[in-house]
């Protein structure tokens, strides 16, 4: 009689050892993203999968050039006072070099149609921090400009903001500010001038920071140059959230119009 007591302590210990064991496999294997496990959830795109940490985002290096990754070339490279700490921050514009993406043209022969990136570094005395980059947003500087030639890109920092440029020529010109807040380059401002040679048809502004809109409408039909007579109209946009320049997939498709 003696020995029962054991023996139901012994059987305790090993109805527990399971059941800890059943719940250690259970969590085990919800923790694996599957359909199965999401079934009584309502869309499986809702399941969030941790991200793959960039670990560019951490490094710090003393040349620039060292931040532009494999498979691209420096384009471009611009400096200038982006934060406003007096000191020189560097802008570059990379391309890429696959081979795959040089044609041959009818008309024009080998085009290196590779796109471009930006990379916005701030310059930290002894190195330089990666801040932002881009690496395909803008396009190739051999696209097809149909009767004219392909925009022309270029970048300018002044007063602090970092300008996105396009000049076509007798056609006009349009172009994007953006400013440094809210740990990204944020768009805070757009321009363009639609051209008639040196006759300006219409000429766009538009304030994001202020939502504000203006557009300018030259009414002589037969002005030259110079004599222009416009006609101003100011409205309200609607926006809540200011574009991003890391998020921006391509510069091309931005619809400004749509303010």
């Amino acid at each position: 009689m003696k020995q029962i007591p054991y023996i139901f302590i012994i059987f305790l210990l090993v109805s527990c050892g399971q059941t800890g064991s059943e719940q250690t496999t259970t969590a085990f294997s919800d923790s694996i993203v599957t359909k199965e496990n999401v079934s009584n959830r309502q869309n499986f795109s809702e399941v969030i999968v941790p991200p793959i940490p960039d670990t560019t985002a951490a490094m710090n290096y003393k040349n620039p050039t060292e931040f532009v990754p494999k498979g691209f070339v420096v384009f471009d490279t611009v400096y200038g006072d982006l934060n406003k700490d007096g000191t020189d921050d560097c802008v570059l514009i990379i391309k890429g070099t696959d081979k795959s993406q040089i044609i041959t043209d009818e008309y024009r022969g080998q085009l290196d149609r590779n796109r471009r990136g930006i990379i916005v570094l701030f310059n930290k005395n002894e190195h330089y921090e990666l801040v932002v980059k881009n690496y395909s947003c803008f396009s190739s500087e051999n696209e097809d400009g149909g009767v004219y030639y392909a925009p022309e890109l270029s970048i300018e920092i002044k007063k602090g903001n970092l300008y996105i440029n396009y000049a076509h020529g007798r056609y006009g010109y349009w172009g994007y500010t953006f400013r440094f807040q809210n740990s990204d380059f944020e768009l805070i401002g757009y321009d363009d001038s639609d051209d008639r040679g040196p006759v300006v048809n219409s000429q766009t502004s538009i304030n994001f920071s202020t939502k504000e809109k203006i557009v300018k409408v030259n009414t002589n039909e037969n002005a030259d140059s110079g004599e222009e007579v416009f006609k101003t109209t100011a409205t309200k946009i609607n926006i809540e959230r200011l574009i991003k320049l890391s998020e921006i997939n391509d510069f091309n498709e931005l619809e400004m119009s749509i303010y």
